[in-house]
């Protein structure tokens, strides 16, 4: 089984005990929560596929595993003839969750 949930407003592809790093949640670590907003449900070979209209009305479980930083992405702004140079650095903050049993 796979299906497509929206989470923070945006679609991620999951299936049952995978895990998926989706933008920071403010449910803390380790604590379960449910994920309403599934758009699309279906068999692994695509058959008995299940679309909303916007959502399909099941529930799926899921769990916060942990809170990470991702990778660090550096920003150089630099114009020419006006002795003008800046560099900035920035880390995107990410919940990895769990999904559980279908």
């Amino acid at each position: 089984m796979i299906a497509i949930v929206e989470i923070g407003g945006k679609q991620y592809k999951v299936a049952p005990q995978s895990q998926v790093q989706v933008d920071l949640l403010e449910t803390p670590e380790g604590e379960e929560f449910t994920l309403d907003k599934v758009l699309l449900k279906s068999e692994d070979n695509g058959t008995n596929c299940q679309v909303g209209q916007p959502y399909t009305g099941d529930v799926l479980k899921a769990k916060i595993i942990e809170h990470v930083k991702g990778d660090k992405v550096k920003v150089f702004k630099f114009k020419p003839k006006t002795r003008y140079a800046k560099s900035q650095g920035h880390r995107q903050n990410y919940s990895i969750i769990e999904v559980g049993a279908f």
